[in-house]
């Protein structure tokens, strides 16, 4: 499956539009996690803990992407993007969203 933040993909063509797959997943914070957060936040730098649970929230939410565009049938998601929101204090949703399609080799 390719998978791309461009609208085209060069050697290819749409050739067929499915429609949007998109894969979300809500992540909480962990008390321990906002201990050592809170440290680091005295002392200035990145604040790791956060770093790795939204890296692996955004990966979870890619993979569920995927596995709905090929329930589609896609070959590719062109136009991928990656949106965050707050759903209550700690809890943050990560979306991935693209477009599925069908590609043709050109010739």
């Amino acid at each position: 499956m390719i998978i791309t933040t461009t609208d085209y993909i060069p050697g290819y063509e749409v050739s067929e539009i499915l429609g949007i797959a998109r894969g979300s997943t809500a992540r909480a914070r962990n008390v321990g996690k906002d201990i050592l957060a809170s440290f680091r936040n005295l002392v200035g730098g990145e604040v790791v803990e956060y770093t790795k649970l939204i890296g692996e929230a955004r990966e979870q939410a890619l993979d569920r992407m995927i596995e709905e565009a090929k329930r589609l049938g896609a070959d590719a998601v062109i136009g991928v993007r990656f949106g965050t929101t707050q759903i209550m204090q700690g809890v943050a949703e990560i979306l991935a969203y693209g477009t599925a399609v069908k590609l043709r080799k050109k010739e």
